[in-house]
Formats: structure tokens, C-alpha cells, sequence
């Protein structure tokens, strides 16, 4: 079992200079706690996220930590030239001495991708093909690729990733599809899906992956996403996350409301912190309140839990303070 840390780097109340200065110095203690790698998201004109371009991020964050895996979750694939991408990928597994983890996507936002100019029908086609050719660039000396959005003729790859043959891939999955095109594509997951449909996610992928006929012991990382506020009593981590989950929810919804479409996912976000935890996708508590947590996650057959330690208006001494917390009194008792 391992654990990982996923941050939307949503809008904290403070200028964005500090707010990044904030996000390097948790990571720093990430590093230092032992989690297994920092998930950061990608998001575009909205609240939720104020790291638009990971790159520059995982770049500052690559000089700051030691140990910690790390990568977007997801590149937007669609919005990106993949060539640029390509060098991008092998310049930060370089500056982090092969740290990089690879999160690929095609984008859940219509509105974000649409300030871009992809059209949601255009989305796979496009995703797929900037993924081959993502993977034929990291792995050959040249790039040669026809297709209907994209031709390469002999780029020579000057740079190359310090993992072979490319850093893993990753990929945010929710349907009974992707989840199994990513296991026998052999790709790391992470879900948002809660309750007893983790089950399916976890059934799902097992069972592609043995159809491929590859050993039970080279599983990629089948990992769930939940916010998690750890402090000494439950009354205390509650008084943290209630009013962190509000203006994190806020973020999450404005970009939509501002465009006049209903608020996003209001089954799995409700109104309040309370419901959220009470619907299993979320948990705030003493460490023995989120040790019986992560204990009924992982009897749902995961491998990996990505925790979001940091959002709304949290600080630097609440979010450290919380994952040191997991880490000492929570991660021990589920080492294989």
C-alpha cells in the first residue's frame, strides 16, 4: 500500500506568489514524510486551479524535494503540441533525476477546454493520437508519425527522460472502459469514485489486467482521491475542514455558475463537509478515526490512497501538521 498527495492548488485567499511559495514549502514536507508522490491537477480560468501550467511547478518543486515522485494529474493532452510535450517530459525527469510521473488526460471541463478551442467531440481522437506520438517521441532517437491531426517527419529527439523507456503513465479513470483500457495498457489510475463502487473500479482493472496475462505482482497503482484533515482529537480536524471544504467547493463550482450551468457533481460534492464524510468520500478525524478510514478503502482492494491535505483556506501549519500526522500514526499500519 502507498500513499500520495493530490492538490488542485485551488485559490487560498492570498496572492499567487505565496500561495506557490506555500504549496513548495508542503512539499518539502511530503517529501520528508515519505509519500509516495504530489498529483498536481490542471485547470484553466477558474478558482480551482492556480497552477495552470504544472510544468513550472513540478519544475520548482523538482529543486526543493529529495525523494518525492511527482507529476501533473492530469497533462490536458488535447491542449498541448506534442512535441513541446515531449521535451517537456524529458527535461523535468532530467531536473529531478527520474522523479516524474507521467498523468495524461483529455479533459473532464467543456468550458476549459472550449477556452482552448476543442471542441468535447474532438477530445479522444485528439487524445489518442497526442499519446502515441507522446510515447513514440520518448522512446525513439527520431519522431516519425502521420495522422489526422498531427505529422512528423524525422524529428530528431535530442532529449531524453532519465526513466526508460518514459516516465509512468498515469490516468485519472471512472468508467468500467477506461478503467480497463488503463490496465491493459499497463497505466497507473487514480479514481474519484466512492462507497462501494470502488469495489467495481478495483474488479475491473484486476481483472483486465490478468486477461493480459502479466503477473499479479507487477499491478500498476490502482489509487483512490480524497480530501483528509488529520489532527489530534475529531472535534479538531473537523473545525479544519468544514470551512476549507466550503471555499474549496466554491472554486470548484464558480468557473461553471459564472457560465450559467448548473453546479458540477453535486452528488459527490455536496453542501457541506458533514454530508461529504458521511457519503465515505472524504474523512476528517484522530489518527484512529482515519486509520478505520483507510482500512475500509483498502479492504475495497486499492493499492494506493491520494490524499488532498491542502485545500480552501488551509495553511502551511495546518496541511504539514496533518500529513505528518498521517504519515507517522496512519501510513505505518499498512506497510506490506
Amino acid at each position: 500500500m502507498k500513499f500520495g498527495i493530490f492538490d488542485h492548488v485551488d485559490d487560498d485567499g492570498q496572492s499567487l506568489a505565496q500561495q506557490l511559495e506555500d504549496r513548495l514549502q508542503m512539499a518539502e514536507v511530503y517529501d520528508r514524510c515519505g509519500f509516495h508522490a504530489y498529483h498536481v491537477a490542471e485547470h484553466h480560468g477558474t478558482p480551482l486551479g492556480r497552477a495552470p501550467s504544472p510544468s513550472v511547478l513540478l519544475a520548482a518543486m523538482a529543486q526543493r524535494t529529495k525523494s518525492l515522485r511527482f507529476g501533473p494529474l492530469v497533462y490536458l493532452l488535447p491542449i498541448y503540441h506534442p512535441l513541446r510535450l515531449i521535451e517537456e517530459v524529458a527535461m523535468l525527469d532530467a531536473l529531478s533525476n527520474g522523479r516524474l510521473q507521467l498523468g495524461v488526460g483529455r479533459g473532464a471541463s467543456l468550458i476549459e477546454m472550449g477556452f482552448y478551442g476543442v471542441a468535447m467531440d474532438d477530445q479522444r481522437a485528439l487524445f489518442e493520437e497526442s499519446l502515441d506520438v507522446l510515447r513514440k517521441g520518448l522512446t525513439s532517437d527520431e519522431l516519425t508519425h502521420e495522422g489526422p491531426h498531427y505529422r512528423f517527419d524525422r524529428v530528431p529527439m535530442r532529449v531524453k527522460p532519465v526513466q526508460q523507456p518514459h516516465p509512468p503513465l498515469w490516468y485519472g479513470a471512472g468508467s468500467p472502459e477506461s478503467i480497463a483500457w488503463a490496465a491493459r495498457e499497463g497505466i497507473n489510475i487514480v479514481t474519484l469514485a466512492y462507497g462501494e463502487r470502488v469495489r467495481m473500479v478495483t474488479e475491473t482493472f484486476r481483472r483486465a489486467w490478468r486477461e493480459t496475462g502479466r503477473p499479479e505482482g507487477e499491478l500498476p497503482l490502482v489509487g483512490i482521491s480524497r480530501h483528509m484533515v488529520v489532527a489530534e482529537t475529531d472535534e479538531q480536524a473537523l473545525a479544519i475542514a468544514r470551512p476549507a471544504y466550503l471555499r474549496w467547493r466554491d472554486s470548484f463550482a464558480q468557473l461553471w455558475i459564472e457560465r450559467g450551468y448548473p453546479r458540477p457533481l453535486t452528488d459527490a460534492y455536496p453542501d457541506s463537509w458533514d454530508e461529504l464524510q458521511a457519503r465515505g468520500n472524504c474523512c476528517a478525524g484522530s489518527p484512529a478515526t482515519v486509520r478505520a478510514f483507510v482500512a475500509q478503502e483498502v479492504a475495497r482492494g486499492v493499492n494506493y490512497m491520494v490524499g488532498w491535505f491542502a485545500f480552501g483556506g488551509m495553511r502551511v501549519a495546518e496541511v504539514t501538521h496533518s500529513a505528518e500526522l498521517f504519515a507517522r500514526e496512519v501510513m505505518p499500519a499498512f506497510r506490506l
